[in-house]
């Protein structure tokens, strides 16, 4: 397996500190309003990378924190006459809420800000005692010339980085490059007593105090969107490295910007969507596959159309899914009942030789989609795998094909279909009350062992598009 290391600006091949263990961080969302389309996109792929490597027989410790506290909570907040606790603990559930509808799996921890500010506290005392910060009037700062490798990450040359833009100016500053560690506190911000000044911490040390509380000093892969390479992770790496004299982080993985319609999304443009405005038009089912159609280290468009061409992408496996669960259904629907009940714990009588020649083809399409993920996680091609599977599939199986070789094909499109967190089933609206009582008719029926009525009810059934499922937990439905 091989992953691009933002580093090195080349793939490396992957190899964790401890064998069988990974330990990965994500940086998560400042909590002040719902996420936006941007935002999804690092969750998205990141929840794909670590579903791989569990996939591929890896323990990942998957840790995504939140910032709680922030200018920005600070300022929604005061405009709503609320406490900012108020207003993250709001929007950390309806971050939640987005991630389950977009099918992301809960990350083994997630850290908030405001619950590790002592031992922000206790690293910033670390690096004034080594002499890479400095206090200033309540301020601390970290000396960045103080760290050699500053710019290692986003290869920028510290002697040529202007002050101003994305770095705050400072009269206090013994270096304009300085960046802030603990800021003193401002009338109605919430704050916390240092041996500096009542205050917060900066954005920075968050992550590093983070990432080595729940990961330890070093740590497997550093993730997120590539806006953070320059200045939050390269200043993460300084602070990090100053303290510990270790390395942080062996991989660094940033994935690419989302445009809307080829243009900069923001919001003087009008073109800001979150993932909730997204979720009025399309499932968020959708979305996931939309942002996994394109390698993560790629620019990524959105737009309607495109989301309508992911949404027949999407149907087009979950039709070809659907269809197999169809054919093991009209399988048995070619017995009568009583034949049906009587075979129901035979075992399946395996594949004629020409289904496993096909077999090969399908298990060489698995090979390809595993080769592309070792590729640097490279999703777009996994996912034409995939329909590759799906046109042999939708080509090659039918009514005459075994049993066996349908249950086999159904569940190695619906494992890689899992890898990527791809629904594979459709949202159904709940039947209407003259289904529902044709399906309690015919449990009657089979109850009764008027299998002639049974059958009836069931192709009657079959003509209104409802396949039915008889398992031990009951009998599952599905729509053609």
């Amino acid at each position: 397996m091989k992953i691009y290391n933002t580093l090195s600006k080349q793939k490396e091949t992957f190899v964790p500190l401890q064998e069988g263990k990974v330990s990965m961080y994500v940086c998560g969302p400042t909590v002040y309003n719902y996420i936006h389309i941007g935002n999804a996109r690092p969750v998205v792929v990141f929840d794909t990378v670590r579903r791989y490597l569990e996939y591929k027989g890896y323990e990942v410790n998957f840790v995504s924190n939140f910032t709680d506290v922030d200018d920005k909570i600070i300022k929604k907040a005061n405009e709503e006459g609320v406490s900012s606790s108020e207003i993250s603990e709001r929007y950390i559930n309806e971050f939640k809420k987005d991630t389950k509808a977009l099918n992301v799996k809960p990350a083994t921890k997630n850290p908030k800000a405001t619950e590790e500010i002592d031992e922000m506290i206790e690293m910033i005392e670390d690096l004034i005692e080594k002499d890479h910060a400095y206090a200033k009037n309540g301020t601390v700062y970290f000396k960045t010339r103080s760290f050699p490798e500053y710019g290692k990450l986003s290869k920028k040359n510290i002697d040529d980085l202007e002050a101003g833009a994305r770095i705050a100016v400072s009269d206090e500053k013994e270096d304009p490059m300085d960046f802030v560690l603990w800021k003193p506190k401002k009338a109605g911000e919430p704050a916390w007593h240092s041996p500096w000044c009542d205050g917060r911490p900066g954005w920075h040390i968050e992550c590093s105090v983070m990432s080595k509380k729940y990961l330890g000093e070093q740590i497997d892969i550093h993730a997120g969107g590539e806006d953070l390479i320059f200045p939050h992770h390269e200043n993460e790496i300084a602070q990090t490295e100053a303290c510990s004299g270790k390395q942080f982080a062996k991989y660094w993985m940033h994935n690419a910007f989302v445009n809307i319609d080829n243009k900069k999304m923001s919001k003087s443009e009008g073109n800001f969507f979150t993932v909730r405005d997204i979720e009025k038009e399309f499932p968020l089912s959708i979305l996931r596959f939309f942002l996994l159609s394109v390698h993560y280290r790629s620019p990524i468009n959105f737009s309607r159309e495109i989301m309508e061409a992911s949404k027949n992408g999407l149907e087009r496996i979950q039709n070809a899914i659907a269809q197999l669960k169809y054919l093991q259904s009209v399988k048995k629907d070619k017995m009568s009942e009583k034949e049906l009940i009587a075979c129901e714990a035979d075992a399946t009588i395996g594949l004629t030789e020409e289904e496993q020649g096909l077999w090969k083809e399908f298990e060489a399409l698995h090979e390809k989609f595993d080769t592309v993920m070792d590729d640097d996680f490279n999703t777009a091609d996994a996912i034409t795998a995939i329909f590759e599977m799906v046109k042999l599939s939708n080509s090659n199986l039918s009514v005459d094909s075994s049993e066996e070789m349908i249950e086999k094909v159904l569940t190695k499109i619906t494992t890689l279909c899992d890898i990527l967190g791809i629904e594979t089933e459709k949202k159904t609206e709940m039947l209407d009350e003259e289904v529902e009582q044709l399906i309690a008719a015919r449990q009657a029926a089979r109850k009764n062992k008027d299998f002639a009525k049974a059958d009836e009810i069931r192709n009657q059934l079959l003509d209104m598009g409802i396949i039915l499922e008889d398992t031990r937990e009951g009998v599952k439905w599905k729509r053609a």
